[in-house]
Order: C-alpha cells, then sequence, then structure tokens
C-alpha cells in the first residue's frame, strides 16, 4: 500500500512513512483526511482501506467497505469466515490477559508497584511474561510518539507537551535514528509555541544535524531564520507551506490566515501588498512570569520530595 501512495503521489504527504510507526486503526482517520483533501482518488483510498483491513480483525468494517467500492450488499464469504475466526481469538485473548487485567484493577496489588521502573518491569515479568526486551526501547519510543501526535495536537496545552517529550535526548536520538520525519511536527510546534523558546536552540542544532538527512518545508522555514538567516528565502518556505503544500491558491491561503489570526486572538495583521503577516510584539508580564516560576519551582521541589521519601521507604523496606 505504501509503496503505491510513494508511487502515486510526489509530494510532502508523509503518509508512508507516519503509516509504518501506526497500529493499522490508526492508519484509517489519515486515509480518512486524505480522501476528504481528494489527495487520491476514492476509489484507490477504498481498496487502500481494504488491503489494510485484510490482517486485522476489523471485519464488520471491511464489509462495509466493500460493499461500498462495488455497490453491492453481499459480503465475500472469506470475510464472513473471518468474523467467525475473530471472534474467537478475541475470547481467548480476553482470558489470556485477565491475570494482569486483573492485577492493574486491584488497587492493594497495584500499591506493591516501586518508584523503581526495572524493579516493576522484572517483577510483573516474572509473574505475567509480559514486556518486550530493552532491546526494543528505541521502537517503543518511536511507536509511543507517533500515537502521540494524535493527542498533542488534540490538546489546549500539545504544542507545548510534544516539545517536552521529543526534545528529551532518548527521544530525539530515536528520532534522529529511525523517524527524521517527526521533525516536521516538533517544528511546528516551536513556531505556533512562545513557552519553549529557551528548548528552541537544542532544536536548531539537530536541524543542522539532519539537513542533508531530512528536508521539508517547514523545517527548512527555522533553518533559513535561525541558521542561515535568509528571511527572503524564509518568507519563501512559508508561502509554500501555506499555499502549495495545503492546495490552496493564494487568494485562500490568505483568508485562511486571517480565520487563524482572528480564532486565535492574536496580535497580527496581513499586509496584502507585500503578502506578509505583521506580528505585533507583545511586552512580557513580569507578575505574570514571577507567579509562573514560582509555581513551576513548587512542582519540582514536591516532586523531589516525594521521590526522596519514596526511595528512603523502598530502603527501609529492604
Amino acid at each position: 500500500i505504501l509503496r503505491k501512495m510513494e508511487e502515486t503521489k510526489e509530494n510532502y504527504d508523509l503518509t508512508p512513512r507516519v503509516a509504518p510507526n501506526l497500529d493499522r486503526h490508526l492508519v484509517f482517520p489519515i486515509l480518512e483526511f486524505l480522501q476528504e483533501r481528494q489527495l487520491y482518488p476514492d476509489e484507490q483510498i477504498l481498496k487502500f482501506k481494504i488491503e489494510l483491513l485484510n490482517k486485522t480483525n476489523m471485519v464488520d468494517y471491511a464489509m462495509d467497505i466493500h460493499k461500498s467500492l462495488y455497490h453491492t450488499e453481499d459480503a465475500p464469504q472469506d470475510m464472513v469466515e473471518r468474523r467467525a475466526e475473530v471472534v474467537a481469538r478475541l475470547k481467548s485473548l480476553e482470558e489470556a490477559a485477565a491475570p494482569l487485567v486483573t492485577f492493574l484493577l486491584n488497587p492493594n496489588a497495584v500499591q506493591e508497584l516501586r518508584a523503581d521502573k526495572q524493579y516493576n518491569l522484572q517483577m510483573l515479568k516474572e509473574r505475567y511474561q509480559s514486556f518486550a526486551s530493552p532491546l526494543n526501547q528505541v521502537q517503543n519510543r518511536i511507536w509511543l510518539m507517533h500515537w502521540g501526535l494524535y493527542i498533542f495536537f488534540n490538546h489546549d496545552n500539545g504544542r507545548t507537551q510534544i516539545i517536552d517529550l521529543f526534545i528529551q535526548d532518548k527521544y530525539m536520538n530515536a528520532i534522529q535514528t529511525s523517524a527524521p520525519h517527526l521533525l516536521r511536527y516538533l517544528a511546528t510546534a516551536f513556531i505556533v509555541n512562545k513557552r519553549r523558546r529557551p528548548q528552541l536552540k537544542e532544536f536548531i542544532k539537530v536541524i543542522q544535524q539532519e539537513h542533508y538527512s531530512y528536508k521539508d518545508p517547514i523545517v527548512e522555514f527555522l533553518a533559513c531564520v535561525f541558521v542561515n538567516y535568509d528571511f527572503d528565502g524564509a518568507q519563501k518556505k512559508m508561502k509554500e507551506v501555506l499555499a502549495e503544500k495545503l492546495d490552496l491558491k493564494y487568494e485562500e491561503a490568505e483568508r485562511w490566515i486571517v480565520n487563524l489570526i482572528r480564532t486565535s486572538k492574536l496580535d497580527a495583521k496581513i499586509d496584502s501588498e507585500s503578502g506578509t503577516v505583521i506580528m505585533e510584539p507583545t511586552q512580557p508580564n513580569v507578575h505574570e512570569q514571577l507567579v509562573n516560576h514560582t509555581k513551576a519551582l513548587s512542582g519540582r521541589t514536591y516532586k523531589l520530595v516525594t521521590q526522596l521519601l519514596e526511595y528512603s521507604q523502598g530502603q527501609a523496606a529492604r
């Protein structure tokens, strides 16, 4: 499926790169988005969906798509037989996972868990033969980051949270090693976020390191501004992102920006003659900064004290 998509559409569509790191059911919202944007023919998207469903337990969904694609009310016999197999397998899996589920639902049993992650993993592995080996940690982080995209970009504070997670060394190493396309989402979060400017320097270093291995209009926009100081190039990249890559004409892109400014309550305006967005600088409120820093300091202190108490209790128990 992914190879066909790459051959069909030469653009910045990240579906072929993102999909292998998602569970199959999470690829369907992406295909529906592509169908809505009409980047591929409807018939082709429906065929992609059926191919994607072939190795899943979503048999009822596959039947519905088959009926829609071939304009029939009858489902193939192999799908009917497959449905019976899926129901039987689900029952057996529920029975196999029952002991672990029972443990996690028991408040008294959960108290056996400690702040020591290695102890918890070892204990659960010995009891229930669960969890993968440490060799799969990088793949698990990549999996987590791809799943997290659905949450971060649908949460009020998601643009801040995605930066806090992805910028950590172990996650950034995973991105640079196996998933450089995630740099696009992180770059977007930095562009629209004012709270994590100190971490931007670290990200700019990553952009410089990955410049020859991964290129993207949004990432290149940051490179133009903060690495090459090429502001004319930055404007070209921004126009490319807003107009061409969103399949919008210039006038449509301008209306989209106007609506974005209104809904986001940004202090900005558009200069139609020069084709630029003018952002009015905002003076930082010293009182708010002091309150935010105090809250952060209080939270870190509480967390540190809690960890020390847990560690002391663990040492006493031994």
